[in-house]
């Protein structure tokens, strides 16, 4: 793209501003602000001119049935079984979401490359493979690892695994793929500069994880391998178990086109997405679309209705999730403090909420998949999420969480 066209696309989109200094950069820095210029996503339109309804008005909200901790345990090895053998055939591959930084941990790099350990060092990112390497043993197969990564971390990413040697992976298993980005734009509409030569971009949210996997070419390489299901988890939980074979068991056995791991909520109020049924179709709502009555309905053991909480570990089914890849799933508008390019010329931070980025939430994939079975886990073994470096979920909880279970620090 020259600069003409440029000109020409933004002053179609109203977006001039972005070629404000045009004439103050230098060559290198005009063909860097061209050349983002002309792979800008101009989605957010849509999603400003048509913004979700989040009131939930229209939604039709019924508990979910699905599989408990005591009905699990009496069908673990024929679960278990029918998972071993789909691991072992090579239908089964993993997709780590670590497109996050460890800003809220004190840190300015990857989230997965903080250090959790006490006395030697242990690594989120090597905890989590720790979890996977029993797996491959079991099945006397590495299961194949995508790593979805962004813009912002990408080259710390790849090279802290290269540092660790793939934590026992051979290279040839582990691929990755940068996340989408969108545009952060004022209350306006009007897209950010960064600074003189970049737009202000931000990851697209965890909902958009697919879609950039396929456009990052690797739906080829999934077919070659013969691979059928996905399993996504999160980057900030170190007792993920992956590529559970009880879950990809069940899951399979079970018929659906996704499997999700959840704990039971401690109580009506617990701030967790709640796994349910909108209609026909299953959803995850957020706890405070609970009315009362609905957070403290009873189901006919005495047990919590809506109990099945969410903990970002999903199971899906490779063609329905080719089949749903076009069709758009809702883009959240968040208020966000967006660091940008002021009059001054001085990139910074602002102390208070300036503008809008567009998040897709991987939540959002569970209504298009159009059947799911709630899987219960054991809280205290498979879920110690690190979002605060003290309190709750913190590294302090995951640290005593991780002694609990065994693991040294």
């Amino acid at each position: 793209m020259n600069y003409e066209q440029a000109k020409a696309l933004l002053e179609s989109k109203k977006q001039t501003q972005l070629l404000r200094y045009y004439d103050e950069l230098d060559d290198a820095g005009k063909n860097k602000l061209l050349d983002a210029i002309e792979n800008i996503n101009w989605d957010f339109e849509d999603a400003l001119a048509n913004p979700v309804d989040m009131s939930g008005k229209d939604r039709d909200i019924r508990p979910i049935a699905g599989l408990r901790l005591s009905a699990i345990e009496k069908r673990k090895a024929e679960f278990e079984k029918i998972g071993v053998e789909a691991i072992k055939a090579g239908k089964v591959a993993a997709v780590l979401l670590a497109g996050g930084m460890g800003t809220r941990l004190g840190v300015d790099g990857p989230k997965g490359a903080y250090d959790i350990g006490v006395t030697k060092p242990l690594y989120i990112f090597e905890q989590q493979m720790k979890n996977l390497a029993e797996v491959n043993k079991k099945c006397g197969v590495f299961v194949p690892l995508y790593i979805m990564t962004s813009d912002k971390n990408h080259a710390q990413t790849t090279s802290f695994w290269k540092a660790h040697n793939y934590f026992g992976y051979p290279e040839s298993e582990v691929k990755f793929f940068k996340q989408d980005m969108a545009p952060a734009v004022d209350f306006n509409g009007k897209i950010f500069l960064e600074t003189k030569d970049t737009p202000a971009l931000s990851p697209n949210g965890n909902g958009g994880w697919f879609g950039s996997m396929m456009r990052a070419g690797l739906g080829e390489d999934l077919h070659k391998r013969g691979v059928e299901w996905l399993n996504i988890y999160a980057v900030d939980n170190v007792l993920q178990r992956i590529a559970d074979p009880v879950f990809v068991g069940a899951t399979i056995d079970s018929g659906v086109n996704c499997g999700a791991k959840v704990i039971c909520k401690t109580n009506p109020y617990e701030k967790v997405g709640v796994l349910c049924m909108d209609g026909e179709k299953p959803d995850i709502i957020e706890y405070y679309e609970l009315t009362d009555e609905m957070a403290n309905q009873k189901d006919e053991n005495g047990d919590l209705a809506y109990c099945y909480g969410a903990i970002m570990n999903y199971l899906f089914r490779l063609s329905q999730l080719e089949e749903i890849v076009n069709k758009k799933i809702p883009v959240h508008i968040v208020e966000k403090k967006i660091e940008c390019l002021y009059e001054d010329g001085v990139t910074r931070k602002p102390e208070k909420e300036n503008g809008k980025k567009f998040e897709t939430l991987a939540v959002d994939l569970i209504k298009p998949m159009e059947s799911v079975l709630p899987f219960e886990v054991a809280r205290e073994k498979e879920f110690a999420p690190i979002k605060n470096k003290t309190g709750v979920d913190s590294v302090e909880s995951a640290r005593e969480l991780l002694k609990l279970n065994g693991v040294e620090l």
